[in-house]
């Protein structure tokens, strides 16, 4: 019927998370971005997705094909967020992205809006499409939540920012 194993099979990433290159590095988390993206442009005709690794297995997506993106703004569909409701993990800077953009003062809509507005085939989005945006992302935020609930913090939000190691003589010296 068409339909991808993420959307039948609810226990998929138990079997994706014990495959190279999913198993370690940054694959599963670009997955889940990816989903995100998708999510919140209502892309829902994504059935595969291709990778530049002409530098190494930990390449990145190319998001190639989002002739859906944008649709249908009055429909949401729950099953593109399937990596994340079920692999239940999301960089941490994907988050703070995500939750700032939830602000009423960096609305995901307003900065679309006002981003597109530059663009010479303005308007580029409906208003309809522009609401469905906050809508969406509000919906990504209840799947974290409800993660972070199930599973804690520490195992849901990925640390995917490395701070370089501080010379004994640089570091902060804390005196009690």
């Amino acid at each position: 019927d068409g339909k991808e194993e993420w959307e039948v099979n609810p226990l998929y990433c138990d079997t994706v998370r014990e495959i190279y290159p999913y198993s370690h590095g940054p694959r599963l988390l670009n997955i889940v971005d990816m989903a995100i993206f998708d999510f919140l442009t209502g892309n829902m005709d994504r059935h595969h997705y291709e990778m530049f690794t002409k530098f190494g297995d930990d390449g990145f997506l190319l998001h190639l094909d989002n002739a859906r993106g944008f649709g249908r703004h009055s429909h949401d569909e729950p099953s593109i967020l399937a990596p994340l409701s079920q692999c239940c993990i999301i960089k941490r800077t994907t988050l703070l992205r995500l939750q700032l953009l939830a602000e009423p003062e960096y609305r995901l809509s307003d900065v679309m809006r006002e981003s597109l507005l530059q663009d010479p085939l303005a308007p580029i989005l409906t208003e309809p499409h522009l609401l469905a945006l906050d809508r969406r992302l509000q919906l990504v935020l209840k799947a974290v939540r409800k993660c972070i609930d199930t599973h804690g913090e520490a195992k849901v939000v990925a640390n995917d920012t490395t701070q370089p190691e501080a010379a004994a003589s640089d570091r902060v010296k804390l005196t009690t």
